[in-house]
């Protein structure tokens, strides 16, 4: 059995949504169990608006709550009973397998290093999400937890990221694309052109620069790239979407034929929204931190929350965690090979 701990406090909607996607978990995935954290009396109130078939769920009290606006490391050292610090207390412990949050991202990205630190040999954590694209969903590394990588960073980027397509989106060999200016290898920032090289002579399969306009083709299995990058270009699809929506509900009210073409195309539109649905995707996991953190956004819907359970489940049950680690020791093996493969060579004497 795979213990899932919620923050219960977390989000822009409360203790309602989050406690409604919990109780939608419990009921479709029998081998989870839920321990809700958070305020014990709002909980329950929640709680009580609902059926939930099994007993899967029960709470833990954390009395604090981290606000949306709060800065992140502060609020996590001040308040130490917040629901997002208990609930990353009871995974260190070993009480919970995986801790999902849709409260404040730099709260939990703080609480997830400060008390469970990184998987040994991992520089930086990066959260990674599933992008939907002409050739189904691909991996995107980093959204927003380190802004400025190093070339090195990156590479370990690559390396989980990977990880993640073969284990959880079942894809044999990931094909890996650093998101860049320009396809060249000479393009780009130093730190860029770094990690060009570390990824070409990797064992990963990397295919070189990708560009913006790639994004959504399909063309990389995996999309490197720092975290100011990777949020902005996150956001602004997400504002993209929506705008194009509301472009489309304007123009078909404007005449009858146009209304007509609509209800005759719902299925189709319906299919569209469908594939490009944060709601499916629940959440995006911390990848590089000693456990495992899925981070929701703030917006989750019920249905949101329920499938980022869902997704913590299934780090636990393919191990992730162990896999990435396997993966950076072999790319350490194999650059220690090739350096001592081209080091001087000792010359034989006449």
């Amino acid at each position: 059995m795979i213990r899932v701990g919620v923050d219960g406090m977390g989000g822009d909607y409360g203790p309602a949504v989050i406690v409604e996607g919990a109780v939608l978990a419990a009921n479709d995935f029998p081998h989870l169990e839920i321990v809700l954290v958070g305020q014990t009396d709002a909980l329950k109130r929640e709680l009580n608006r609902h059926k939930v078939l099994g007993g899967k769920i029960e709470i833990q009290e954390a009395p604090e709550v981290v606000g949306m606006g709060d800065s992140p490391v502060a609020a996590i050292k001040k308040k130490k009973n917040s629901s997002i610090g208990v609930a990353v207390e009871l995974h260190k412990k070993k009480i919970v397998d995986a801790v999902v949050s849709a409260g404040n991202t730099g709260a939990a990205v703080a609480a997830s290093l400060l008390i469970l630190g990184n998987l040994p040999g991992v520089k930086r954590p990066g959260i990674a999400i599933g992008t939907p694209t002409l050739r189904g969903i691909s991996v995107t590394m980093d959204v927003g937890a380190n802004i400025n990588p190093s070339a090195e960073e990156l590479f370990q980027y690559a390396v989980m990221a990977e990880t993640y397509a073969r284990y959880i989106f079942k894809k044999k060999k990931p094909s890996v694309g650093l998101l860049n200016i320009g396809e060249e290898e000479t393009k780009g920032t130093d730190a860029l052109k770094e990690a060009y090289k570390l990824l070409r002579d990797s064992h990963l399969n990397f295919i070189g620069n990708i560009e913006g306009r790639d994004f959504f083709t399909g063309k990389a299995d995996c999309i490197i790239c720092d975290g100011f990058v990777g949020n902005v270009v996150l956001k602004m699809c997400e504002s993209v979407l929506e705008v194009c929506m509301e472009l489309i509900k304007r123009e078909v009210k404007k005449n009858p034929i146009s209304l007509l073409g609509a209800w005759l195309c719902k299925p189709t539109l319906n299919a569209i929204r469908q594939q490009t649905n944060y709601e499916d995707a629940g959440g995006a996991p911390l990848l590089g931190i000693n456990g495992n953190i899925i981070i929701s956004h703030g917006i989750s819907s019920a249905k949101a929350i329920r499938n980022a359970i869902r997704v913590a489940g299934e780090l636990v049950a393919n191990r992730v965690n162990e896999n990435i680690m396997d993966g950076l020791t072999l790319n350490l093996n194999s650059r220690a090979d090739t350096s001592s493969q081209s080091g001087p060579q000792l010359q034989e004497k006449n």
